[in-house]
């Protein structure tokens, strides 16, 4: 039987069709080939060439890095008291790697409606940053309740967005030394560039002013942080990696909490400062200046409505105690060091004194327009005779005078850790005035200045370390702030004053307080004190009042120099009370502590 194949229906094989059949496989060939060395050239390409910085982009879209900011370190007055330390608080942070740069302006929009910050400032932020960057970066610190609610509300709203705690600086006395302890700030665009080089990151907390700027490394601490794996959620996975954060140092300074509440206290509202030093070696024990702020204000975002109203209340944040003023008859110190220093007059000498002298053509009066009649340099101290001192001046020449005054201290920063707010304040001689004024320096100038007038401005800092010349016997002191172990003649420079010169001085300042414009300092709540009044004239408001004093007389152990600031009144009736409140708060512990002593010695 023969059997006959049939062909599948609508099919007709030839020799011609079987060799297109093989064509067209060798085509499909070709083309696998092709696709699949495409694909094959891609993989390598994405893994051979791309493959490191594929690998850090999966590696980013999983792993976070949290930096841990380092717990500033504290400030401690000198008997141990907390002066500025470190509290816990709500900050806000970004994830720039959370989200593609086109996702972000929502969620910013969202985050500056709650936080109350413009969007463009958050958008900056995250700019400098970088989108790519795995690392959390701080939008706003110390938030407040309604804001922490808010944020939980609207979380579905806000990927990318964290909220948690960290610390931030605090000064449980509020706007107590606001002046010395200055404030801590965010780092802005100029400061981070500034410091960058020394290892600062954005958002970097520093010290803006005072003792918090000026020991910013020991206090700054290092920086530590966690390395960790997140879900897709952003949900942490586990640790990968720590390093622990490094606490800055603690800091110790020479001020006396309660005397620094005595001092704010006695200058209360008035505008003007107050400074309370040890004369023997230079320990700054109280600074006050008014008008002040609050430090506290700054661990949180200034808002620009409040730093306008900060702005408005008279420079609040310039340290009076650091600027420079005229010291009026408290320079007298100066004036009579000069005179019997340059051998022109004994200690000894007696000048008659008139109600004004005429010289040069010009009519320089005495305070009172009557004159005290004869006096010496004593005598002439305790009722503060301008016309005695013109003489003097006059008598020395300009010189002579200007020469002693810069060896006291004047025209020149005293050392003081605060060095970038502390001014030189001024000591003008003959280059300087022709620079100013093309004129000479003239026998007037040197009279104005032997009163403390003039071409003359000095600190109340300086003029403290002035009154401690006399105090320890004839030695120009350092202030400092930072208490340290060293011995007081490390903070000490002779002047090279003639022992009969120092007691002049004492003797001269002594009767201020016992019989002359400094009797309100002559208090049965104080020990035998001495001191000198001081009233400048300052156009066109009114004058300045001065009062510095230092006590015992016979072994002084403070010195204290208030200065109110276009008060008018006089130094002996404005300051003086003031620098008797401060004293009396310094010494009452003492004699109490005397007086208990006494009455257990009595059988």
């Amino acid at each position: 039987m023969t059997l006959i194949q049939s062909s599948s229906p609508g099919r007709h094989t030839t020799s011609r069709s079987v060799g297109r059949n093989y064509q067209s496989l060798f085509v499909m060939l070709i083309v696998s080939v092709f696709l699949l060395g495409g694909i094959g050239s891609r993989l390598a390409y994405l893994q051979i060439i791309q493959g490191e910085q594929n690998r850090q982009l999966a590696e980013n879209n999983r792993i976070r890095l949290i930096p841990k900011p380092p717990v500033r370190g504290n400030i401690f007055d000198c008997k141990g008291k907390i002066l500025a330390s470190s509290r816990l608080s709500h900050s806000v942070f970004l994830w720039p790697i959370a989200l593609k740069p086109n996702e972000w302006p929502q969620t910013l929009k969202r985050l500056s409606e709650l936080l109350n910050i413009p969007q463009e400032e958050i958008q900056k932020r995250v700019e400098q940053e970088g989108f790519n960057s795995p690392s959390l970066i701080r939008i706003a610190r110390g938030l407040s309740p309604a804001q922490i609610t808010a944020l939980e509300e609207y979380s579905d709203q806000l990927e990318g967005v964290e909220v948690d705690i960290e610390a931030v600086r605090n000064y449980p006395n509020g706007d107590l030394a606001a002046h010395v302890l200055g404030y801590t700030g965010e780092l802005n665009d100029e400061e981070f560039a500034e410091r960058k080089p020394e290892g600062y990151r954005l958002g970097d907390i520093v010290g803006q002013m005072g003792v918090e700027e000026a020991f910013e490394q020991q206090l700054r601490g290092e920086w530590g942080g966690q390395q960790v794996e997140v879900d897709g959620a952003g949900q942490v996975l586990r640790i990968l990696g720590q390093k622990e954060a490094k606490a800055g140092k603690d800091v110790t300074l020479t001020l006396d909490l309660d005397l620094q509440k005595a001092a704010e206290a006695a200058l209360g509202n008035r505008k003007g400062a107050i400074v309370a030093l040890n004369p023997n070696n230079g320990a700054v024990l109280a600074m006050v200046s008014r008008p002040t702020y609050d430090p506290n204000l700054f661990s949180t975002r200034i808002t620009p409505d409040t730093w306008k109203q900060l702005q408005s209340k008279d420079h609040p944040f310039v340290n009076r105690a650091l600027r420079g003023f005229a010291p009026a008859s408290t320079f007298k110190i100066v004036t009579t060091t000069a005179g019997i220093e340059s051998g022109k007059y004994s200690p000894h000498t007696v000048l008659q004194t008139y109600p004004s002298i005429t010289i040069a053509g010009t009519t320089f009066a005495d305070w009172n327009h009557a004159g005290f009649g004869p006096l010496g340099f004593v005598g002439a101290m305790a009722w503060s005779s301008d016309t005695f001192f013109y003489q003097i001046g006059r008598g020395i020449g300009g010189e002579t005078l200007i020469d002693w005054t810069r060896k006291y201290g004047f025209g020149q920063k005293t050392g003081i850790e605060l060095a970038p707010e502390e001014a030189a304040g001024l000591v003008a001689d003959d280059a300087w005035k022709r620079k100013q004024f093309n004129w000479e320096w003239t026998v007037g100038d040197t009279v104005n200045m032997s009163i403390g007038q003039g071409f003359l401005q000095a600190t109340p800092l300086q003029v403290a370390v002035m009154f401690s010349v006399p105090a320890n016997g004839g030695d120009r002191i350092k202030p400092h702030l930072l208490k340290d172990n060293e011995e007081s003649r490390n903070w000490r420079k002779s002047l090279d004053i003639k022992p009969e010169t120092v007691q002049v001085l004492r003797q001269g300042l002594r009767q201020v307080v016992s019989g002359g414009t400094g009797k309100a300092m002559d208090v049965p709540t104080l020990p035998p004190t001495s001191g000198k009044s001081g009233t400048a004239e300052a156009p066109p408001g009114l004058s300045h009042a001065w009062f510095g004093a230092y006590a015992p007389a016979d072994k002084p152990e403070i010195v204290v120099v208030a200065f109110a600031e276009h008060s008018g009144g006089g130094g002996g009736k404005v300051a003086a009370p003031m620098v008797r409140q401060v004293m009396e708060s310094y010494f009452k512990p003492k004699k109490l502590a005397e007086s208990t002593k006494a009455k257990q010695k009595t059988p």
